[in-house]
């Protein structure tokens, strides 16, 4: 058994369990897989650090491989991040300074994340460091769709917010501004 955040579909060119099969399953199996998702998790995001990759929800899973390498799941926020590669990096970095010798990160694509893949918590640090986070759910697939958004003021809590720009200092996040405290304010935008 490997531990996975979510289940994920093989991308393409991605070798099947016959090619690269798992490590047989085994109590100490078992405890490495979840200490290398726990590790990989706790890795901080390059452009959000308040927020770790377990909060942002891109860690997919981890698997150890019949050769001993570790492998982690890992899918971007959206195809083109420029982050990807520091995350991947970090992730190996974080996993070799222990005992896990080669570390192998994986891009996984299928099913795509979204911005419903963040946790509670992780929605809670963005709030805490100024940044109004995603609404959850999108709207209604049966429902009128809105032409603005109401974006809750992570500073004073008001809704009654205007958009100054589509893109902020991320491709992920919107530049706002709320006219009740006249604070500017990233909103990282929904994508589901």
């Amino acid at each position: 058994m490997t531990h996975t955040a979510r289940p994920t579909r093989p991308e393409p060119g991605t070798p099947t369990a016959a090619e690269t099969p798992d490590v047989p399953e085994t109590p100490d199996t078992h405890a490495l897989e979840a200490e290398a998702l726990a590790l990989a998790g706790a890795v901080p995001d390059p452009e959000l650090p308040q927020l770790s990759l377990a909060d942002l929800g891109v860690v997919r899973g981890v698997a150890r491989q019949r050769d001993g390498v570790t492998e982690v799941r890992l899918t971007p926020t959206y195809t083109g991040c420029p982050a990807v590669e520091t995350m991947a990096e970090d992730i190996r970095e974080a996993l070799s300074a222990r005992r896990f010798g080669t570390v192998r990160v994986v891009r996984v694509l299928s099913p795509a994340w979204t911005t419903d893949d963040i946790t509670d918590e992780g929605r809670r640090k963005l709030a805490e460091a100024g940044i109004a986070p995603p609404r959850s759910g999108g709207p209604a697939a049966d429902g009128p769709v809105p032409l603005s958004l109401a974006i809750r003021c992570p500073n004073c809590g008001s809704v009654d917010t205007e958009l100054l720009s589509r893109f902020s200092s991320t491709a992920c996040k919107a530049l706002r501004r709320c006219t009740a405290c006249r604070e500017p304010f990233d909103h990282f935008k929904e994508l589901l």
